[in-house]
């Protein structure tokens, strides 16, 4: 299961708005035969991949899967049935799908054909590999991963509107790859006026569009901010309210020749914003910036990991802080860890678990 565990992760970045899924094939005498990985959205699952892969050799042998084999058609046919007439004797699979469409009924399939399914093997790491997907499905909205560079005394910038370069190029290798595996990066309308940022993906492959996400209730943003001429890296999404798009229709006219999308949630407030945006078919979000959208992200409970850069420079007291205090307690967060990155140091943490089912299909 370890093993299609890591085959999955060669979808990370290129499947959405899919699971990572991988699958392998053992024969009875224990010899692997048979290997497959979900690639790409509307492409062959795992499964099909790994049982032509294995042949007339998959007769009688055990399919491990990190995820449900579906029993319905999607944009690709259902993968129980295949699995069934391959001659799969027993199914060892990580965890069941939520998806609605799924939900217990390929396990269902496998069963009722005389296959011996197990569910469990490596659950909480296939749920740590597909949150996004899970988060999508369970609560309609992307993950959140909440993004910050630190001085190492604390302050974000070097005085309020100013702009404050502070990770070196290690950390900044790992920031653009990051944005290559993600769907969406999203700013406050701070950060485009101070900043002025690109917003895209550099010096890392990316496979997809980058949807960039401006949260601008206000609709501060200028139409000519840099972002806005990037329009080839994705689309540019605004997201804002009702009244400042109806009470400054000439502003919204000229975002729009400009490139951007205005995007106006059923209520003005992150979650609705953030749902909306799942329904765009964004299921993977790192806020990147600034301290006000943070504040607003942890207070509406939408992040689900923070990652922390931490520098060595010194800012002094002038600085700008990150958050209020006591809003981010780091002694009560589960599963931390710190990666060195050239002389900055990178904290992550996660926030909250994905909920998955309180009632498992054993």
């Amino acid at each position: 299961m370890r093993k299609a565990l890591a085959l999955a992760e060669r979808g990370r970045g290129t499947t959405s708005p899919n699971p990572m899924v991988g699958a392998i094939v053992v024969d009875t005498e224990g010899v692997v035969v048979g290997r497959g990985a979900h690639r790409v959205a509307g492409g062959p699952h795992a499964e099909v991949v790994a049982l032509d892969d294995a042949g007339s050799r998959a007769r009688g042998a055990t399919l491990y899967c990190t995820l449900e084999p579906c029993a319905h058609t999607g944009r690709t046919g259902p993968c129980a049935p295949l699995v069934a007439h391959a001659g799969i004797r027993r199914a060892v699979i990580a965890m069941d799908d939520p998806n609605p469409l799924v939900n217990g009924r390929g396990l269902a399939y496998l069963r009722e054909r005389g296959i011996d399914v197990a569910v469990g093997v490596e659950r909480d790491a296939a749920v740590r590999q597909n949150a996004a997907f899970l988060t999508g499905i369970l609560e309609r909205r992307p993950y959140v991963i909440l993004k910050v560079a630190l001085s190492v005394d604390g302050y974000v910038a070097a005085a309020t509107g100013a702009e404050t370069r502070l990770t070196g190029a290690p950390a900044n290798r790992r920031v653009h790859r990051q944005r290559a595996e993600v769907d969406a990066i999203a700013v406050g309308a701070g950060t485009v006026l101070t900043d002025d940022p690109q917003l895209t993906a550099r010096g890392a492959y990316r496979f997809r569009q980058l949807v960039r996400v401006i949260f601008d209730r206000r609709l501060r943003t200028p139409p000519s901010a840099r972002v806005l001429s990037t329009a080839s890296a994705g689309p540019v999404i605004i997201v804002c309210s009702d009244r400042s798009r109806s009470e400054a229709p000439d502003k919204a006219a000229a975002l729009g020749a400009a490139g951007a999308r205005l995007l106006v949630p059923a209520e003005n407030d992150l979650l609705s914003a953030c749902r909306a945006l799942w329904e765009e078919g964004v299921t993977s979000m790192v806020l990147e910036g600034g301290p006000s959208l943070h504040r607003a992200a942890l207070r509406a409970d939408i992040v689900d990991e923070v990652h922390v850069y931490v520098t060595p420079h010194r800012l002094g007291s002038g600085g700008v802080r990150w958050l209020d205090p006591g809003q981010l307690a780091w002694d009560t967060l589960p599963e931390r860890r710190a990666t060195w990155l050239g002389e900055d140091v990178l904290v992550e943490a996660q926030l909250r678990s994905v909920r998955t089912h309180v009632h498992w299909h054993r």
